[in-house]
């Protein structure tokens, strides 16, 4: 059974490496993605923001009819948005480490306290024990 000032320390490391994780974890950086349809007569970018940034349109497309323009805008703005997907995670939310460490130390002190608590009223219990025998 681990005595108190072990499981305190053991408590210390896990909070130290979940500092240290939350140090090291940054959020992925959105790059710029650009996409084509319209076998290139389309050319779509999106910034680094995510919002689009240019469109390009060769006048040729538009002798096509605007289904056909409105269909091929689509699928270019489509394959920019998938362009940048595949180089970030942008669309999972990162976790809130600091938040996570934060809780995890109160729950750790209030564990702890409990613990120091459930002890004395054993070693006081155990106290009066003998003194009855």
């Amino acid at each position: 059974m681990l005595g108190e000032s072990a499981l305190e320390e053991q408590l210390a490391q896990a909070r130290a490496a979940l500092r240290e994780v939350g140090r090291g974890v940054t959020p992925p950086e959105r790059t710029e993605s650009v996409a084509e349809a319209a076998d290139g007569r389309i050319r779509v970018t999106l910034g680094t923001d995510g919002r689009v940034s240019a469109i390009e349109i060769d006048p040729r497309v538009l002798r096509e009819g605007s289904d056909y323009l409105a269909d091929e805008l689509r699928l270019a703005v489509n394959a920019a948005l998938d362009g940048q997907d595949d180089g970030t995670a942008a669309t999972e939310p990162m976790p809130d480490l600091a938040a996570i460490s934060a809780t995890v130390e109160r729950l750790q002190d209030q564990s702890l306290r409990q613990m120091r608590e459930m002890s004395q009223a054993i070693s006081e219990t155990m106290r009066k024990l003998q003194q009855r025998s």
